[in-house]
């Protein structure tokens, strides 16, 4: 693998999501055309771009493999200008992945979220979908408590009667039902 691109991009997003879903991981390989040592190949040539002193930084490095983003937002958040950009990925067209950015390009922040018009019913506490739902389809649920389990890629958000849901990269894992 020379370069990367938005498929070997979800090979990289994949990297952190086997931690939890290995089994989830193995099913989405075929889908992107792609086996084991082509995820790793694509996730080496990710930290290496991160890490190297010439390398494009930030939004520079996202655009550079993702390409020009879908979609352009500005948001003010207090005095501070930020730009938001969001990108469709192979792997999961119901979703995009979005970069919140602040002065110079710096990554702030950076998820898959729901992609508009899709088909994915909303989430509820009885009808939450692992590798469907997002962060923010959980999140703004009745009673729902994000708890930041100090990870980057990682959220969880507790739910009413011990129901606690885990995220990678802002893609529901899994949900762990409450005791009784």
């Amino acid at each position: 693998m020379r370069g990367l691109a938005r498929r070997e991009f979800c090979l990289v997003l994949l990297r952190r999501m086997a931690d939890t879903r290995p089994d989830l991981v193995l099913d989405a390989l075929p889908r992107l055309s792609a086996n084991r040592a082509e995820a790793q190949a694509a996730h080496r040539r990710w930290q290496a771009l991160q890490h190297s002193p010439r390398g494009p930084r930030g939004v520079t490095l996202r655009t550079a493999v993702l390409g020009p983003p879908e979609e352009v937002e500005d948001r003010r958040f207090g005095d501070l200008d930020l730009v938001v950009r969001r990108w469709p990925l192979p792997l999961w067209p119901h979703l995009w992945w979005e970069v919140l950015s602040g002065p110079g390009g710096a990554v702030l922040h950076e998820q898959l979220v729901r992609a508009p018009g899709s088909p994915v019913p909303p989430a509820s506490p009885g009808d939450l979908r692992v590798w469907e739902h997002v962060v923010d389809d959980v999140a703004f649920l009745p009673g729902a408590r994000n708890v930041d389990p100090g990870v980057v890629t990682r959220w969880e958000v507790h739910l009413p009667r011990g129901v606690r849901t885990q995220f990678v990269w802002g893609l529901l894992q899994r949900v762990e039902p409450g005791p009784g």
